[in-house]
């Protein structure tokens, strides 16, 4: 079983920055898919970023350019590291991983295709 623990959330101005981990227990696998997902009052789940067991990311355009995925396998984290916040990426986000998905599907970022999820934690930005 997969077990994912969130931390790293808060209050943040715009423009400020803020680093989420993730505790998995999906590095002792030798194939993974590992994601960052958020979901925003009265809007629907999004997926932001996704890692998989190579190394290839990909992120969502509304994210690109400021949000970094990465990965510590040494220490069982997975990270987000999110610059240049604003107001609109106000959330509660997800870590989420999967152990049978295909590396193209991965990086599709579905929300669907992932059956581990951890608890959340909140992000909030203030203009």
């Amino acid at each position: 079983q997969v077990q994912l623990v969130e931390s790293g959330g808060g209050s943040v101005q715009a423009g400020g920055s803020l680093r989420l981990s993730c505790v998995a227990s999906v590095y002792t696998y030798s194939s993974y898919c590992m994601g960052w997902f958020r979901q925003g009052p009265g809007k629907e789940r999004e997926g932001v970023a996704a890692i998989d067991s190579f190394g290839t990311t990909s992120y969502a355009d509304s994210v690109k350019g400021r949000f970094t995925i990465s990965q510590d396998n040494a220490k069982n984290t997975l990270y987000l590291q999110m610059n240049s916040l604003n107001p609109e990426d106000t959330a509660m986000y997800y870590c989420a991983a999967d152990l049978s998905i295909a590396p193209w599907l991965c990086l599709q970022r579905r929300s669907t295709d992932f059956n581990f999820w951890g608890q959340g934690t909140q992000v909030t930005v203030s203009s």
